[in-house]
């Protein structure tokens, strides 16, 4: 790799902010894509996303702000995607300017709907990017915390060791600590499936469970991610490190997790549409059930999933949720 790499942040969001917020930590010059015009003029004169984690001040000598996606790419080196996956197809159709040779790292936690992919996947078949130039971002890690400058640890995961070290030394910091693995697809998957557990976190809270059942949902879940992911891609891996199991908790427990909030509102009898207008920011996990669930379906030999059925049953086949989660309890153990 060449030295004094250049990396954009493509993404407006919460996550986006943060990254962009820990790479000025150590980098000089850092691009910043975002479609909204109006919050690039607001960061520009205000130091600050209107939008999203508005406490964070940033050095504005350090952004190259562009609403422009081709500028980005073509100006950068190490692409950090933070587009929520149900909109990032529609972002890449704008997109002229090649991506040969680019380092693509991923930090979004869904699946693609137009073609069911992860989204490193989806750079491998559409685009012909190498997976040694294809890495992914993960927790255990919430945007809010790493504005508050609060403890936080993110492993980034890539065929290709020193690249995975590139990114991860630019991130971190005095609060952040970072890990590097070489499990992109086995930790992308569970960043999406923690999500879909994380809305029957929610969903379970709605309908008034308590903390006694929580623990059991949980301990099952990590179980039906490990077989889901051995599924889909079978590796040797330690399902219980942070990236899966640690990633999972914070997403199934925090009050910062949009997945759980989701799930929360549709127990208390929101329906999805209604559920999805209230809420200012994406619930990746909504889209990612429908895919994860056709992806199971798909394998003559298909994983024991009935968390991730139930919440499909309730969120696509618009089945009651107390129905559906009094038939679950009879399923976990």
């Amino acid at each position: 790799m060449k030295k004094n790499l250049q990396f954009a942040v493509l993404g407006g969001g919460s996550w986006a902010t943060a990254i962009v917020k820990m790479l000025t930590e150590n980098l000089d010059q850092v691009f910043w894509y975002m479609r909204n015009e109006d919050a690039i003029n607001h960061i520009k004169i205000q130091k600050h996303n209107p939008n999203y984690l508005s406490s964070v001040e940033f050095n504005i000598d350090k952004l190259n702000l562009t609403s422009s996606i081709n500028t980005a790419v073509e100006n950068s080196d190490v692409l950090i995607f933070a587009i929520p996956s149900a909109f990032l197809n529609t972002e890449l159709s704008h997109l002229t300017a090649s991506l040969k040779d680019k380092i693509i790292f991923s930090a979004i936690k869904g699946i693609v709907p137009e073609t069911g992919m992860i989204v490193g996947e989806h750079f491998h078949e559409k685009y012909d990017i190498p997976f040694e130039n294809i890495g992914v971002i993960t927790g255990p890690c919430h945007a809010e915390e790493v504005a508050l400058e609060r403890l936080s640890y993110l492993t980034i995961a890539c065929a290709d060791k020193s690249k995975a070290q590139l990114l991860a030394k630019n991130l971190s910091s005095e609060y952040i600590k970072t890990k590097i693995s070489d499990d992109i697809i086995g930790t992308e998957y569970a960043a999406m499936l923690k999500n879909i557990y994380a809305i029957a976190a929610g969903m379970a809270h709605g309908l008034g469970y308590g903390d006694n059942f929580q623990s059991v949902l949980m301990s099952n879940a990590i179980r039906e991610m490990k077989r889901f992911i051995k599924r889909v891609h079978h590796m040797k891996r330690n399902i219980n490190n942070s990236a899966y199991l640690g990633d999972l908790l914070v997403t199934g427990y925090s009050v910062f997790s949009r997945n759980r909030m989701f799930g929360n509102m549709i127990g208390k009898g929101y329906t999805v549409k209604s559920a999805m207008m209230e809420m200012s920011m994406v619930a990746e996990g909504y889209y990612a059930t429908k895919s994860a669930y056709q992806i199971n379906q798909k394998h003559k030999k298909k994983s024991k999933t009935p968390i991730m059925n139930a919440v499909y049953e309730i969120l696509y086949e618009n089945k009651n949720a107390k129905l559906v989660f009094q038939k679950l309890t009879d399923k976990l153990d």
